[in-house]
This record gives C-alpha cells, structure tokens and sequence, in this order.
C-alpha cells in the first residue's frame, strides 16, 4: 500500500480577470480529506489562481513529503512539469521570446517541489463522477472568490467544503422564504448571520445570487437568506 498523501487544489476567477480565489485539500493516503484551506486574490487571473493554489498546498506540507497532487489545470501543470525546464534555459523567455507570465510563482513553486516527492495527477473538472477531492477544493476556491474571505482547517472551519450538487431542471428555481429544502439539499447548521453579496455566485439550490442580495453561511458555503431561514424552519 502507498504512503503517498493524496491532495488537490484549485483556483478560480469570478471573470478572466475578475475576484479570484485559491484553495486546497489534503486527504490520507486512502483519500480521506483530512484539513483544507481557502483564500481571496482580490482581483487576478484563474491562471493566478490556479498556481497560488498549488503554491499554497506544497508551503501546506513539510520537506521530504510524498504527495500525488490532483489538478484541473493543465496550464499550471504543464507550466511546472513541462514548460519550466525549456523557460529556465531560455532566461525565463517563452519560446516566442516573450517573458514568462507569471514567473515569481512559477519559481516559488519551483524551489517547493525540488523538497518535495511530488506526482501530479491531471482530473478533470466540473464532472458528476469527477475526483470528489478536486471538487471539494474547486467549491472551497469559488467561495473565497465570491466572499474574498479566507476560511480552512486552520481558521477554525470544522467541515470540509461540500461541493455543489449537479445543477438539474428541477434545482435551479430557488426555494421560496418559509419553505422545507427540496429533497437532495444538504440540511445546513443555524445560518451565521447575513451580509450583502460583494460578487455574484450560486446558492447550495442550484439558483444564482446577485451583488447586493443578501448571503448567509449554509454549513461551508455561501447562499441565499431564504434558503438558511427555510432550513432553520
């Protein structure tokens, strides 16, 4: 049996740029997510996202771990496992002889993985079968770009993201104030107060929420006032 831990992280940008956040999770070597952590960008690039990300999740663990790192990104992989030797050799130029696009990551990352025995694994995203430790670190990374607020393991958050379920016809109509979650909806703990959205996202029901509409916490994610007082009712 292996001993390598298993982990993922992701990025995300709420536009290409726009409010951006990063986030990862480490799990055991059997995939069980163990801790995790979340953070805002202000306003950045998924691809800024992405390698903070990974960036983030190896300062997470010590010299000499052995970890199988599960991404969605081809470009931060790629950027780390197959462009940067060719980058290095070529003073930091691209092979049409611009500079590299975000080289201080790049090389932070760099100096991490020559401590570290790293595998990376390629996953792909937003799928109903996907790498269930993947969508956890995508839901944690959408979050902290809509609330650009940090939360994880360490900062007290006691469970673990709990990504989106698959959008279907029946789940994208929001639940009216008063009313019991629909079947499939996730029984939330006591919402912890309300604030005026800073971006726009999606509710745990599948439905969107604008800037300015009124979110509360439902377990680790943000949503609709309405949904919080209808699961509390």
């Amino acid at each position: 049996m292996s001993d390598r831990i298993i982990a993922a992280c992701d990025g995300a940008a709420k536009g290409n740029p726009g409010p951006a956040g990063w986030a990862w999770v480490v799990a055991d070597t059997q995939g069980r997510p163990e801790r995790w952590e979340a953070g805002p960008l202000g306003r950045a690039t998924n691809n800024v996202g992405e390698l903070t990300a990974l960036q983030r999740l190896l300062e997470s663990l010590a010299p000499g771990t052995a970890v199988e790192v599960r991404m969605d990104s081809q470009y931060a992989m790629k950027a780390v496992t197959q462009w940067l030797p060719a980058w290095k050799r070529n003073g930091w130029k691209t092979a049409a002889g611009k500079p590299v696009a975000n080289r201080e990551l790049v090389e932070q990352i760099d100096a991490l993985l020559a401590e570290r025995d790293v595998e990376f694994r390629y996953v792909p995203a937003h799928r109903e079968d996907g790498d269930h430790l993947n969508a956890i670190a995508d839901q944690a990374a959408s979050d902290a770009a809509v609330t650009q607020q940090a939360a994880g393991t360490a900062l007290g958050s006691a469970s673990i993201p709990v990504p989106a379920p698959a959008r279907t016809s029946a789940s994208r109509s929001k639940p009216a104030a008063g009313a019991k979650a629909g079947a499939g909806a996730k029984k939330s703990t006591r919402s912890r107060g309300a604030i005026k959205a800073k971006f726009p996202g999606s509710c745990p029901c599948g439905s969107s929420y604008a800037v300015g509409d009124m979110i509360t916490k439902l377990d680790n994610r943000w949503g609709h006032q309405a949904c919080g007082s209808a699961e509390e009712a």
